[in-house]
């Protein structure tokens, strides 16, 4: 049997431990992991029913805050002293960009930056290796532009689901004056118009208007809370001319097909106005390519006669 020298067992000591502590840390990441999608529903109390709920459904839709919520929540309270006058305008956006309307929109920017430092390791691996020590200030600052990068993409995505409501609204309402002048109700109208487009944004928003209504809410209440979730000043005014339309009495599938009409306009009017910007907007490429051409057609005459009046 050979000892090991005394000398050795120091280092052996060492290893040993870091050992004992890896294994620990994964048997505990191991252990949260397996609790955290396993963990049942937070018990309901008292005054704080209403956010418990919320926050219950919310572990349900979203993994990420379900593994990492004591987090996610420590970043929200953080975020709602910071970042306050900002929280309006993002919870609009979690609205409209079809998220789980569970999602407080502190919660949701604590999300992003919690994704955004996760790669921090990643960026400091490869960027140290890189650049030397200034690579972990690179490191910090790819951190934050990915922060703002992953803040842009919800805004975006935001942008572009408002865009596709209001290119397809003009069928459903179409579809809800044919609905509506065959003698179905206006409830039943708009059940089988959001069956018909239940894949896309515009039939998820007036589904979300039907189930206010079923739920107990006015046909105000129900549009007002969709004008309010959508805030763009276009569907405002056609939301706007149908309660009127409703509160003066006006038949529902006359408002519904005027309203229509009014989206068509509107459309072919944006589809003009892309067009004249296209023009300008083409103006500089076409202009470079035009000097790109020239260079390449007298590039070789002016060489040759460069060489020529210099002697070389």
């Amino acid at each position: 049997m050979t000892l090991l020298p005394v000398a050795q067992l120091p280092l052996l000591g060492l290893r040993l431990g870091a050992s004992v502590l890896i294994g620990a840390a994964v048997g505990v990441l191991v252990w949260w992991v397996i609790y955290s999608l396993r963990s049942t529903d937070l018990p309901q109390v008292g005054e704080w029913r209403y956010d418990i709920s919320r926050i219950n459904e919310l572990r349900r839709a979203d993994a990420f805050f379900r593994l990492f919520q004591p987090a996610v929540q420590l970043l929200a309270e953080l975020n709602r002293r910071m970042f306050r006058e900002a929280m309006p305008t993002m919870h609009r956006e979690i609205q409209l960009s079809g998220l789980p309307r569970f999602w407080l929109p502190e919660e949701y920017l604590a999300k992003l930056q919690l994704l955004s430092l996760f790669l921090l390791p990643f960026y400091a691996y490869v960027l140290v290796s890189m650049s030397g020590p200034w690579g972990l200030v690179i490191a910090l600052l790819a951190v934050v532009m990915t922060a703002w990068f992953l803040r842009y993409r919800l805004r975006a995505r935001a942008a572009a689901r408002l865009r596709d409501i209001k290119r397809r609204m003009p069928f459903l309402l179409d579809l809800l004056t044919l609905l509506m002048e065959a003698g179905a109700t206006f409830i039943n109208a708009l059940a089988q118009a959001v069956q018909e487009f239940a894949d896309h944004p515009v039939g998820q928003e007036f589904g979300r208007v039907l189930s206010d209504i079923r739920m107990g809410k006015t046909r105000q209440e129900a549009f007002l809370a969709m004008r309010d979730r959508l805030a763009d000043d276009e569907i405002t005014s056609i939301l706007a001319a149908i309660l009127q339309g409703e509160y003066l009495g006006t038949p529902l599938a006359q408002i519904f097909r005027t309203q229509a009409d009014v989206l068509r306009v509107k459309r072919s009017q944006r589809a003009e106005a892309l067009a004249g910007e296209a023009a300008v907007k083409m103006l500089l490429p076409g202009l470079l390519v035009m000097v790109a051409t020239v260079i390449i057609i007298l590039g070789p005459f002016i060489l040759v006669f460069f060489k020529a009046g210099f002697g070389l």
